[in-house]
């Protein structure tokens, strides 16, 4: 089980890194929507044009990295959710061609209609990313094949929703301290509102999800009752969160930054924890869930993309920290480009 554990690990840390990194991309295109004018704007796109597409390639590895290691995972849950999965796909596109293109012509319709291409193409991906995440943490109905065999109504419960809205909060947050970390006056300000606003809403969502999650979702439980050392990553999500808002008091802009990322991180590690060594439960058959074991890819196959992602990885981030360092501090206005 050693491999499956790692790659279950590994899989969890891309997802992680996508969220932050990204993360904060979706945060800012929702709040541009409240941005009116159209100087804002362009800064607004400046600060995650040079980034955004090294963000999502944390995505495209964290799936290829799921199908390599647990096929069935990938199988069941693409298909599963493949309306859910199309939209999130024409989001990112929209959202991708809208910051490329609006600056090519003008025209106040033209760039009105990427302005909200980009404003909704931003804040659909971030809801639905968690509503699958509440899914896979609920489970799914699968049958001894392992195909899902609900629809695209069975995704949206209750208890997916409030996770989905959870996490919609916690980007929110993230691309309103991104917003006050890059740029000045009144709409840095206005971002400092904005991700004080998503805090007291992701604070009052966790609560909601984390009373959920004891009432109806025991299974999520169990490993805490069993071992309680691991109670250690709730708490230090709640501490994460607790120091991003001192922080955003204390004015330290890159320092909450930092604190808004590891709450992030402490969120998805909960959900991490609370599942493993499952990955996709089936919901009224525990027989029939996806395990790390039931659901991987042969030994041979794991230890050769481990050495591949031994190599790759060190190099993506050596790229993405150059590309940060390079387009590092406040943004400054450009109509051209970044």
């Amino acid at each position: 089980m050693t491999l499956q554990t790692i790659w279950f690990l590994l899989i969890g840390l891309l997802l992680i890194i996508y969220a932050i990194l990204d993360g904060f991309d979706l945060g800012t295109g929702f709040w541009s929507f409240f941005v009116k004018e159209d100087r804002e704007k362009r800064i607004l796109l400046n600060s995650v044009g040079p980034t955004w597409d090294g963000n999502e390639v944390w995505l495209l590895t964290g799936g290829g990295a799921l199908f390599a290691a647990f096929p069935q995972v990938y199988a069941t849950v693409f298909s599963g959710f493949y309306l859910a999965l199309m939209l999130v796909l024409f989001s990112l596109i929209f959202r991708a061609v809208s910051m490329e293109y609006r600056s090519k012509d003008e025209s106040t319709t033209w760039r009105g209609g990427w302005d909200l291409a980009f404003s909704l193409g931003s804040p659909l991906p971030a809801l639905l990313f968690g509503v699958a995440l509440g899914n896979v943490m609920r489970g799914v109905p699968m049958d001894a094949h392992h195909t899902f065999t609900g629809t695209f109504f069975t995704l949206l419960n209750p208890y997916a929703l409030v996770i989905g809205l959870t996490g919609f909060a916690m980007l929110l947050m993230h691309g309103g301290l991104w917003i006050w970390m890059k740029t000045e006056g009144d709409l840095s300000r206005r971002g400092l509102g904005w991700a004080k606003a998503s805090w007291v809403a992701l604070i009052v969502l966790f609560v909601v999800a984390t009373a959920m999650t004891f009432a109806m979702e025991k299974h999520l439980t169990a490993n805490f009752m069993a071992h309680p050392v691991l109670w250690i990553v709730p708490v230090l999500a709640v501490v994460f969160m607790v120091m991003t808002r001192v922080c955003m008091g204390k004015g330290h802009e890159f320092r909450t930054f930092l604190w808004s990322a590891l709450t992030i991180a402490g969120l998805m590690g909960i959900v991490g924890v609370s599942l493993y060594p499952t990955i996709l439960p089936a919901i009224g058959h525990p027989e029939l869930s996806l395990t790390i074991s039931n659901a991987s890819s042969s030994q041979r196959t794991l230890g050769w993309m481990l050495g591949m992602a031994l190599l790759g990885t060190p190099l993506v981030l050596f790229y993405q920290g150059w590309a940060y360092k390079q387009f590092s501090g406040k943004v400054q206005f450009d109509e051209e480009g970044y």
